[in-house]
């Protein structure tokens, strides 16, 4: 046991799905095999949870993630707030909870950042109730980019067949072949090579870039992005010694990496990546923060509001990206040797 990682888990919006899914995850004894889980949010909320799902886990309240017990049966909790069950209402997000919520997720960084844990994986938040609560980020990885000082980092959608890392994020299609150049899709590159061989444990990432026109441009026939921003940076990674290839047809590269010829594929844009990665693993991708000075995952899904609180909601990626975080967290002690 003492040799396992210590993981923070961020409870999320109180009024999402977040404190079910922590009470079904943690259920999973599997969980205490690979890992030592804190969670970071509010007693009421989580017990009321435990009782709605009928579990016979316990809460162990502690003040510092070294006084987890780290055993089956009990959740350890840092409680960060006081909220109320009767005005936090599951399905019924409300300012206070969306204080709360970034409060878990900034002390959990910030314990992080001085070593008292070896990674942290959050539960979903509100980007809305966020804005409302004074936070004017568009999610979760730019307030923690921001609380770590990160000014490059990539957002990675990760399952056991398909791994995807984007170029841009969230923004308008019609602003994607704007906002791209050639520096931001080779730093991309070089972000996930040294995230899989550091974090995941390939020795020799193999990356396939995505064209951002049908046909990879056909020649400049459907654009000419591909020969003036994409090459070049292929062409420039491989010159930094990195095992990259492409710029591939977007409508067949996710089939060649899912069949095992590439560890991970660049996307140019959204809906590109996560449109084939969800399509197959829709209930256990994790969503990893590439970049980092710490260990990010989270869950690939919103906070579900119209089932929260009715015990419909699926723990599956939160147990993936507990399960992730506990061996990004392993390798990286190896690379770091």
């Amino acid at each position: 046991m003492p040799d396992i990682p210590l993981i923070g888990i961020t409870m999320g919006d109180p009024a999402g799905i977040g404190p079910e899914i922590i009470v079904k995850a943690l259920a999973d004894k599997s969980i205490y095999g690979y890992c030592k889980p804190v969670v970071f949010g509010d007693v009421e909320i989580l017990s009321s949870a435990i009782t709605s799902n009928s579990s016979n886990l316990l809460l162990n309240i502690i003040s510092d993630p070294s006084d987890a017990r780290a055993s089956y049966g009990n959740i350890d909790m840092l409680p960060l707030s006081s909220l109320n069950c009767s005005t936090i209402l599951p399905g019924k997000p409300a300012l206070e909870g969306g204080k709360a919520m970034v409060k878990y997720i900034t002390n959990c960084v910030e314990m992080n950042l001085n070593g008292q844990l070896e990674a942290m994986v959050t539960c979903p938040i509100s980007k809305v109730l966020m804005h409302s609560a004074g936070y004017h980020y568009d999610g979760h990885t730019q307030l923690i980019s921001h609380l770590t000082q990160t000014n490059s980092y990539v957002m990675m959608l990760a399952g056991n067949k398909l791994r995807v890392s984007l170029v841009t994020i969230h923004c308008a299609l019609k602003d994607v072949p704007h906002i791209l150049n050639t520096d931001i899709i080779f730093n991309t590159i070089v972000i996930t090579s040294k995230a899989l061989r550091q974090d995941f444990g390939f020795k020799k990432p193999r990356l396939a870039v995505a064209a951002l026109n049908p046909h990879a441009g056909e020649s400049g026939l459907f654009g000419s992005e591909e020969n003036d921003l994409i090459l070049p940076a292929v062409k420039k990674a491989l010159n930094a010694g990195l095992n990259v290839s492409g710029p591939y047809a977007p409508d067949t590269v996710f089939v060649r990496a899912a069949s095992g010829e590439f560890d991970a594929v660049i996307s140019m844009y959204h809906d590109q990546g996560l449109i084939p990665l969800k399509l197959l693993h829709f209930s256990d991708a994790v969503n990893v923060t590439l970049g980092l000075p710490i260990i990010r995952t989270s869950v690939d899904h919103g906070t579900a509001y119209d089932i929260a609180g009715k015990g419909k909601a699926d723990a599956s990626s939160l147990k993936a990206a507990i399960k992730l975080a506990a061996v990004m967290s392993e390798n990286r002690k190896k690379a770091s040797r």
